[in-house]
């Protein structure tokens, strides 16, 4: 089922690890085929596999989180992608990461200044409230938020832990946490500059 989408994703997963938008760490992401299926990374993809894996280990889950075809198990942090189809059903794709530099910002539990002009679309990228890892809380948490914003693309900190994006398509959603990671390195430097004082143009929007 959904091979070449599987082979697809297969391809953007190893590319997001060696762009270090994740790490062995974990992440996974998921896309929605159709009504009744979404396509899932397995578990344990970051860690035992390197995030180069084949499109057999591609997991095709129903709407009820059931395994329907692939080799791997789902991922505990399956609840808060559901969480997200069912709030916005215009959502299309949803990839959790562990990106090296927004992880400054989850760390310190920091919303992050939204500077870049590749990522103005994402708006206010809030900081949510930390939650386990996993659990059914951090799920709720995400689930409260989608709901409000009804919008996409979104991004999201989640404390302590990582990053959430929502988008319509893999290639578009996927195309935002590399611009969320360019823009959080951005962010950084530009408030270690501005503590040392230097000093630019201070307005660079072109208008």
């Amino acid at each position: 089922m959904y091979y070449e989408e599987r082979k697809q994703l297969t391809k953007f997963v190893k590319n997001m690890f060696e762009r270090k938008n994740t790490n062995t760490g974990g992440g996974n992401i998921t896309v929605k085929v159709s009504d009744e299926h979404i396509l899932a990374t397995p578990t344990l993809a970051s860690k035992e596999y390197l995030w180069d894996i084949d499109p057999e280990q591609i997991l095709v889950m129903d709407m009820d989180e059931n395994v329907i075809e692939g080799r791997g198990k789902k991922t505990r942090e399956i609840y808060m992608h559901y969480a997200c189809y069912e709030e916005n059903p215009e959502i299309g794709c949803v990839i959790h990461a562990h990106s090296q530099q927004a992880l400054v910002y989850a760390t310190l539990g920091l919303d992050m200044p939204n500077v870049t002009e590749g990522t103005q679309k994402l708006g206010e990228i809030k900081c949510l409230p930390p939650h386990k890892a996993y659990s059914k809380e951090l799920a709720s948490e995400i689930r409260k938020h989608v709901r409000e914003d009804q919008c996409y693309p979104k991004a999201y900190i989640l404390a302590g832990h990582g990053i959430l994006m929502v988008g319509d398509t893999l290639v578009n959603t996927y195309d935002n946490v590399d611009r969320l990671e360019y823009n959080a390195y951005v962010a950084i430097v530009k408030t270690i500059f501005e503590k040392l004082g230097v000093e630019g143009i201070r307005d660079t929007n072109v208008k």
